[in-house]
Parts: C-alpha cells; sequence; structure tokens
C-alpha cells in the first residue's frame, strides 16, 4: 500500500506562514534541496489542499520566468509533469495534470493510498494536514524547521488532535534548517 508522506515547513514558532500569510522565510539551501528532491522521487503523485493548490499552481507552471533558484529550476518541469490531486468541497477543475477530489475524505484518501504506485507527497497546507492527521492516514511526517519566529500567522497542524509519533531521524540541512521525522 502506498504511503501518505506529509512534508512541511514551518517557523521555530510552529507557523507554517506569517501574520499576513508570507511564505518568504524558508530557505532552500543544497541540503533541503536535496532531501525535496528525495521526497519527490519516492512519489508519484503530488497532495494539496485548496489554499496551497493556489499558491503552486500561481508559481511553478511559470518559475523559471520569475526565480533562478536551482532549485526552482529543477523542480518547476517536475511538478507540471506529475499528476496532482487537490482535495477540495468547492474547486470543480484544475489545469496541470490534476484530478480534484471531493467527498468523504478518509474514504477518499483510502482509496488513494489502495491504487498501486508510488507514495503520495502532501506538501505544505495546515488544516488538511491537520485533518488527515486526525484520521489516522498520514504515514511519515517531514517537518523542517527554519530559524525563524514569525511571531503569528497559521500554526502547523493547527486544531489537530493529539497524535502520538515516533521519532525516526533528524538531521540539520545546509547548517541552518533541521529536518524531524516521524512516522504513526
Amino acid at each position: 500500500m502506498r504511503k501518505l508522506v506529509y512534508a512541511v515547513h514551518t517557523s521555530l514558532d510552529g507557523r507554517v506562514e506569517g501574520p499576513g500569510g508570507e511564505f518568504d522565510w524558508a530557505a532552500m539551501g543544497p541540503e533541503l534541496s536535496a532531501h525535496s528532491q528525495e521526497l519527490v522521487d519516492r512519489a508519484d503523485t503530488f497532495a494539496y489542499g485548496r489554499r496551497v493548490w493556489d499558491m503552486m499552481s500561481s508559481y511553478w507552471p511559470q518559475a523559471e520566468s520569475i526565480s533562478d533558484h536551482p532549485h526552482d529550476l529543477r523542480f518547476a518541469p517536475i511538478w507540471r509533469k506529475t499528476p496532482k490531486i487537490v482535495f477540495s468541497r468547492t474547486l470543480e477543475s484544475a489545469d496541470w495534470n490534476t484530478e480534484v477530489v471531493a467527498g468523504d475524505l478518509a474514504e477518499r484518501v483510502t482509496e488513494l493510498k489502495g491504487r498501486p504506485g508510488k507514495d503520495l507527497l502532501l506538501m505544505g497546507g495546515a488544516e488538511l494536514a491537520a485533518t488527515l492527521a486526525d484520521l489516522g492516514l498520514i504515514d511519515e511526517f517531514h517537518v523542517v524547521v527554519h530559524p525563524v519566529v514569525l511571531g503569528g500567522g497559521k500554526q502547523v497542524l493547527a486544531g489537530g488532535a493529539r497524535t502520538d509519533l515516533r521519532l525516526t531521524g533528524t538531521r540539520t540541512m545546509d547548517g541552518r534548517a533541521v529536518l524531524q521525522t516521524y512516522e504513526k
């Protein structure tokens, strides 16, 4: 059975975005970029909630014209060709090889995990991840803690219920961020 892997960047104070919704603080150095590529290589489908999908789909299709960062240049073509799933109650369709999934979340995710293939990679978000964690559907958590205090904004796994996890690894990335990996 495929795994659902949740990859998220957070500030030291546990925020996935700043008070104004900003996400300009997560620095992608070579080691962090390599880890991101390892996760991408394990997956054949990217998963998003509606808000993260809106952000990703407004950036990655034309990333090469916006950024010259090596991570962005490497990931943009991968993003465009990789199948994607957006969990949404309001979105009816999406471009870029994307399936919109609505209905009973537990049922739909269980069905997706049962399909043949590689892992599903859930990137970012807070509400969807909290709901999926509460339902016991996230198999691995890859949490990258960046050395910044945002002082407000959306929390990682906001509103989630208590979930006991097993720490499976820690690693310093680029002398700056710390990757923490957990399994349920």
